[in-house]
């Protein structure tokens, strides 16, 4: 029955359902480019962003050239999207040293996705705020140096596998892949020091502990659905976190059941039976250890031994650890280590190993320092290989330069705030372009040429800037882990060069093909 005197109202179906659809499709239009224009405000120039994706095409090749062209196109400071997420871009010596020196207050946490796993969310790569402090103050406290030279034996230990496998490999004389021989390495070395476990990688490939940190590092998302996380990520993140994950869920409960069953065993034994790893460092460092300063835990600041202007606004007094280190965050540290080890010690050595083969005159003159070194110090000591071998450490530096174990790296902006004159606003990310810097002729006369000279220790005390010299940081772990495996790639190179000389086989750089000999028989 109709209302009198109510006019009669009658549903047009079909144009409801265009009308509909036209506000549908503005409403997409307009999300799919309202985030692109916040570089633009802040006066960053930047390529153009294609809708909902940004300027992932710009990365097809990766990001390696993709910074190097951002920088020829763009200049040290400028920026791009990545779907809706804006990312400032700076290479410019003098801007990095701003952000991790005299800012580094703002820019203490990363950028998280959402989508880390639990194995490394609760590390201190992703923890914020207070409580990464007090995690890192325990990583401090655990890899001092005393405890560093506690653990060198461990190390020891698996580099006699690795020597033992050159000298088979300088007998038969035939090409191996030496960065496989490094994998194998750097799998006993983790095993040992971070998860309390003795393993033979490579005559032992299945063991459960191997197998798993194998697994680690083959998790990968598809490209298709990598754009749709970029592109929809406040839907796509909670989704992706809420899908199961078999392989996901077995790494999680590995590791974690792994540490339990370490640590019960531990609590079990004898103070003098245990064993002086990673693992018991961190245990015992949760219970004594108070947060440093931030001063402590800017990343240049670890080779400016000189006083730095402003550093005094980055102490604030320590507070003590509001609570024991949970299962869950050991677990976190350990696979921190794992995977600086795979970036440091594989990468590095791998690199460092093949510029050695290909420049005989350097690998002479490090075989002639090496031995000179064996003689004043017969066994494998922290402090020695600090000082003793500088062109060790030249040698390193420029691989490091060449071939950055972390070409980009990221940092949050915690409040708005002004770096040599540009805004940057609260929750911004900085990404910084190692990279992109470490090939810059301004910079590095003949960037392509591995030069080990150009490291000499007066270029490092006399650099214009700090920021210039980022291949001594290894910025994505930010904490002593890296100390740890810096000093173990001496050791081993220290113990490879004693024994063995390299020669490229052929002319493959891409696996590290090489030939090994013994020094007596060089090849």
């Amino acid at each position: 029955m109709e209302a009198p005197g109510l006019p009669k109202l009658e549903l047009n179906v079909p144009m409801v359902t265009v009308a509909l659809l036209v506000a549908l499709l503005a409403l997409l239009k307009w999300y799919s480019t309202s985030a692109f224009s916040r570089l633009e405000k802040l006066g960053i120039s930047h390529p153009k962003p294609s809708p909902f994706i940004g300027n992932l095409p710009f990365f097809c090749q990766g990001f390696w050239e993709g910074h190097l062209e951002l920088r020829k196109l763009y200049g040290p400071l400028c920026g791009y999207y990545l779907g809706r997420q804006m990312f400032i871009v700076i290479s410019d010596p003098d801007m990095i040293k701003q952000v991790l020196v005299e800012n580094f207050s703002n820019f203490t946490n990363r950028m998280a996705s959402g989508l880390e796993p639990k194995l490394v969310a609760d590390s201190a790569l992703f923890l914020r705020d207070k409580r990464w402090e007090e995690v890192r103050g325990v990583l401090t406290a655990a890899l001092h140096p005393e405890r560093l030279n506690e653990m060198l034996p461990l190390v020891s230990e698996a580099c006699d596998l690795l020597l033992a496998h050159f000298q088979r490999c300088a007998e038969s004389g035939a090409a191996f892949d030496v960065q496989r021989c490094y994998c194998y390495y750097t799998t006993d070395v983790v095993a040992s020091v971070a998860f309390g476990t003795q393993v033979d990688s490579r005559e032992v490939p299945e063991h459960p502990l191997v197998e798993h940190c194998r697994r680690f590092f083959q998790v990968s998302l598809p490209r298709p659905l990598l754009a749709l996380i970029l592109s929809f990520p406040s839907v796509m993140v909670p989704l992706a976190r809420i899908l199961p994950n078999k392989n996901r869920d077995e790494l999680n409960g590995f590791f974690n059941q792994l540490i339990r069953s370490v640590i019960a065993l531990r609590d079990r034994q004898a103070a003098d039976e245990r064993r002086r790893d990673f693992l018991q460092m961190i245990l015992e460092a949760q219970h004594c250890a108070r947060p440093a300063s931030l001063a402590a835990f800017d990343i240049v600041s670890q080779v400016l031994p000189a006083e730095r202007p402003g550093a005094a606004s980055l102490q604030h007094p320590p507070a003590a650890l509001s609570q024991p280190l949970t299962v869950d965050e050991i677990v976190g540290q350990a696979c921190i280590f794992l995977i600086a080890g795979y970036e440091i010690i594989t990468n590095t050595l791998s690199f460092a190993t093949y510029l050695l083969a290909t420049n005989p005159d350097c690998q002479d003159r490090l075989l002639r320092e090496v031995d000179r070194f064996k003689e004043k110090h017969p066994a494998l000591e922290y402090r020695g290989l600090q000082e003793g071998l500088p062109y060790l450490d030249m040698v390193i530096a420029e691989t490091l330069r060449m071939y950055p174990p972390a070409f980009r790296f990221t940092r949050e902006a915690a409040q708005d705030c002004e770096v040599l004159g540009q805004r940057i606003p609260a929750g911004a990310v900085l990404e910084t372009a190692v990279g992109a810097l470490h090939y810059d002729p301004e910079h590095w006369p003949n960037p392509e040429t591995f030069d080990p000279e150009r490291r000499g220790s007066s270029d490092i005390s006399q650099a214009s800037s700090p920021g210039e010299r980022m291949e001594f940081l290894k910025p994505p772990a930010e904490s002593r882990h890296e100390a740890f495996w810096q000093h173990c790639t001496r050791g081993t190179r220290q113990f490879q060069m004693v024994v063995f000389c390299f020669s490229k086989s052929g002319h493959r750089l891409k696996g590290c093909i090489l030939e090994c000999a013994l020094k007596n028989n060089k090849i």
